[in-house]
């Protein structure tokens, strides 16, 4: 079975993959059904999705009549007002069969304008709050994509108490100085507020070419079963972090294979040899 560790200061023992829901967003019942199958298989008990991951909610909620109770639950939600994010947190409720979510996330929430909108007056992040008060939710965190996450992410730590946060971590990404810097930064913030560390992009290859894409992950992934090891160990094998798996289901199972024989991080010249051989660029360069 793959490891758990402590979700931060949620007193939840979540596996260190976590199951992200995103790859449910255009798939049908059936195949959303063999997924949850090979979560079964491997133990995940944390499951992390989006109002805005298409279907992926609706495909969940039959999940959640039968089994609730195994699985840690997660989802975000993009209203950056008050009136907006509420609407999508009880929407998202409701599309997942469930009475409450283990955590509700602000999602991708690094633009400063629409930052200075969620935690100002009549912000989503009263909406939020009202929803942990109302027993709706029963912890909050806060997501973003891009180098500009980790400033971010410390800025909203500095004004609200979150429980987690949610960023890109790959071999490629971390070999921006700046954003090696910033990320680490968030990272001793986090280790001293027990604030849970979620990544993700760990199988990112590259950006799709045109007329290329043939997966269901916006970017162009790894594949190989052993570049997938690496990866994925090379996140892993970071003991305070947690690994959301990959947008294509196709992929799913590789990924927690690799978690559950996870043995000890790769070597830095076994990144670099796995950059070169499979041309390997950060998703956000600049």
């Amino acid at each position: 079975m793959i490891e758990k560790r402590e979700f931060g200061s949620t007193g939840h023992q979540s596996t260190v993959t976590l199951f992200g829901g995103a790859s449910l967003s255009e798939v049908t019942q059936e195949e959303a059904n063999e997924t949850l199958e090979v979560l079964l298989d491997y133990g995940v008990n944390h499951i992390d999705t989006a109002a805005s991951y298409g279907d992926s909610e609706l495909r969940i909620g039959p999940w959640m009549e039968e089994y609730r109770d195994q699985f840690f639950l997660a989802t975000k939600t993009e209203g950056r007002t008050y009136e907006e994010a509420k609407k999508e947190i009880r929407s998202s409720l409701e599309r997942l069969r469930v009475d409450q979510v283990d955590l509700l996330q602000l999602h991708n929430l690094i633009q400063p304008d629409e930052w200075e909108t969620v935690f100002g007056g009549n912000g989503a992040l009263e909406a939020a709050v009202e929803a942990k008060e109302e027993g709706l939710v029963r912890f909050l965190g806060v997501t973003g994509h891009s180098l500009r996450a980790p400033k971010m992410h410390r800025k909203s730590l500095e004004e609200y108490d979150f429980d987690s946060v949610l960023l890109p971590f790959n071999f490629t990404m971390m070999q921006n100085g700046q954003y090696a810097e910033d990320f680490e930064e968030l990272v001793e913030l986090c280790e001293a507020r027990g604030v849970a560390i979620q990544t993700i992009k760990s199988l990112s290859r590259r950006r799709w070419r045109e007329g290329e894409q043939d997966r269901a992950t916006w970017y162009k992934p790894l594949e190989d079963q052993e570049y997938i090891d690496r990866a994925v160990s090379w996140v892993t094998g970071r003991s305070e972090f947690f690994l959301n798996t990959v947008g294509d289901i196709e992929l799913l199972p590789k990924v927690l294979d690799a978690a559950d024989r996870f043995s000890a991080r790769p070597s830095e010249e076994e990144m670099e040899e796995m950059v070169s051989e499979k041309g390997m660029k950060a998703l956000w360069p600049e």
